[in-house]
């Protein structure tokens, strides 16, 4: 019996040592084998579903795509690379079961623009996670679990043109990515849709120019349904951006009401199912005599060349950059238009055509300009409403003059000279037209005030601009660059009204 048992302990221990071998070769990564392993075209590496627990030893330097995609790979350090791999472009690591990735991970990746890390298990990005792909432009890391993202995950690469982070477990909007353009200037892909992000920055994300608005993805979100939320994509729908055009029927918020929820599509909150939102309208632009105004050309894609048109159908011929003088109508660097300094005649509606190579686009900037300069706005209202009480006080004592005064002894037989002259005196005083000549008594009863219509051009007097209607304009002046639509609507605002006459004539 003791003999069978001392054979039995000899077959275990074989047994644990050939596993304990097992598993440190298993910890060290077996060398690239481009026969059996692995496919390896030129400066091209694939071992894609090869059940892989780390990355091939020995990669060769010249390497510019590593497809190691559909493995078994849990972490990824910086020893994954012995040797840096300046020519690495490609690297795709989708499907795994990588759980980590240190910071170090991509230092001797340096010239990296694609990694797909798609399909993993990541719960959260790390400090400056990515900081080291400098020259990173597509970065997927849709269908995780990431939970939360540290706000320098991303520091330093300022060539990020698309972050995809959809399906994962975000609860926060990452506004920081997007916000002013300082964190990820070139960003204009940022994919958070189907995470658990229930409520989002909306004041914020009003501001964003429309090229960064057009890739913002946030369908399949539990969102909070209110009228500010409506607002947003509304005018994004309008403005026909693919974030909301591509996927109006998914974005969806809840609503609830008698204790209930319901998911319902955010456009239909305007309606009587709805919170009765009201449409949003695109509003003009309002400014001052004498200010510098800056009409943008707001495009969905960045980098198109932009064309102005002024309200008299004139071709804004200024070259970008030109140095504005003391009266300037110039194009920007960034296409915008700059007026300095503004004039009431420069009110109207600005056209901008904006082409690129994949897109042509129209659009409109209203420009309203009030008849005074901003600082004096609240003297000139105290003015106004000044002399409006005096004109108002200066009828009623005249209309007292006129029809109360009592009849005195000058009005008897005799004595109508005195009277006259009598007569002649207060009106001088009391009227507002002196008048010092004698009138007969029919005269004198018959008197009325009137006051003088106001001139047709009054732009030199305070008050604001009203529109009345609008015009078709013909083709653009003085250029051979005609517009989509052979006609455009110009504002054509009408006169000021004067309130009151400051010279009241006594007839």
């Amino acid at each position: 019996m003791m003999i069978h048992c001392d054979h039995w302990f000899q077959h275990l221990w074989a047994f644990s040592l050939c596993l304990l071998w097992m598993a440190v070769m298993k910890s060290e990564a077996s060398p690239l084998n481009c026969q059996s392993s692995c496919v390896c075209a030129s400066d091209i590496i694939s071992c894609s579903k090869k059940e892989l627990t780390l990355v091939p030893s020995g990669l060769p330097s010249y390497t510019s795509m590593l497809d190691l995609s559909h493995n078994n790979i849990v972490r990824l350090r910086a020893e994954w690379t012995p040797v840096p791999l300046k020519k690495l472009h490609t690297f795709l690591l989708s499907h795994n079961s990588i759980t980590f990735v240190s910071a170090d991970a991509f230092s001797l990746t340096p010239n990296l623009r694609h990694l797909d890390l798609s399909s993993n298990k990541l719960h959260s990005l790390e400090e400056n996670a990515f900081s080291a792909l400098e020259n990173l432009e597509v970065l997927l890391l849709y269908k995780n679990a990431i939970t939360h993202i540290d706000r320098s995950a991303f520091d330093e690469m300022h060539l990020l043109q698309k972050l995809y982070l959809s399906q994962n477990h975000l609860t926060r909007f990452p506004m920081e990515l997007v916000k002013d353009g300082e964190k990820l200037p070139e960003l204009a892909l940022l994919d958070v849709s189907y995470n658990e992000i229930k409520n989002l920055p909306v004041s914020q994300l009003r501001t964003l120019p429309a090229w960064i608005s057009n890739g913002l993805y946030l369908h399949g979100n539990p969102l909070t349904c209110d009228c500010e939320l409506y607002g947003l994509l509304w005018n994004w729908h309008v403005r026909k951006l693919s974030s909301t055009v591509d996927f109006r029927d998914e974005l969806k918020c809840r609503l609830i009401s008698q204790n209930k929820v319901n998911t319902i599509s955010v456009f239909s909150l305007n309606g009587s199912d709805g919170l009765n939102c009201s449409v949003v309208r695109e509003a003009g632009l309002e400014a001052y005599l004498g200010e510098t105004v800056t009409l943008n050309c707001d495009t969905k894609l960045r980098g198109m060349t932009q064309v102005w048109v002024t309200p008299g159908n004139e071709l804004v011929l200024t070259d970008p950059g030109e140095s504005p003088s003391n009266r300037s109508v110039s194009v920007l660097s960034n296409g915008s238009l700059q007026i300095r300094p503004i004039r009431v005649e420069d009110r109207g509606t600005y056209t901008c055509y904006a082409h690129g190579k994949f897109l042509n686009e129209t659009l409109y900037v209203t420009l309203s300009v009030f008849n005074f300069t901003q600082h004096v706005h609240q003297e000139t209202l105290n003015t106004a409403y000044t002399t409006l009480v005096g004109c108002v006080a200066s009828v009623i004592l005249v209309l007292i003059y006129l029809y109360l005064t009592p009849c005195r002894c000058w009005c008897q037989p005799g004595n109508k000279g005195q009277g006259e002259d009598r007569e002649s005196i207060h009106s001088s005083v009391l009227s507002a037209t002196p008048n010092h000549e004698t009138t007969s008594d029919k005269a004198a009863l018959s008197r009325h005030v009137a006051f003088l219509e106001p001139p047709g051009d009054l732009r030199g007097q305070n008050g604001k601009l009203k529109p009345n209607g609008s015009q078709d304009a013909p083709g653009i002046k003085g250029s051979h660059f005609q517009p989509s639509s052979p006609h455009r609507k110009l504002s054509d605002p009408g006169s000021i009204s004067s309130v009151f006459s400051d010279t009241p004539i006594v007839v």
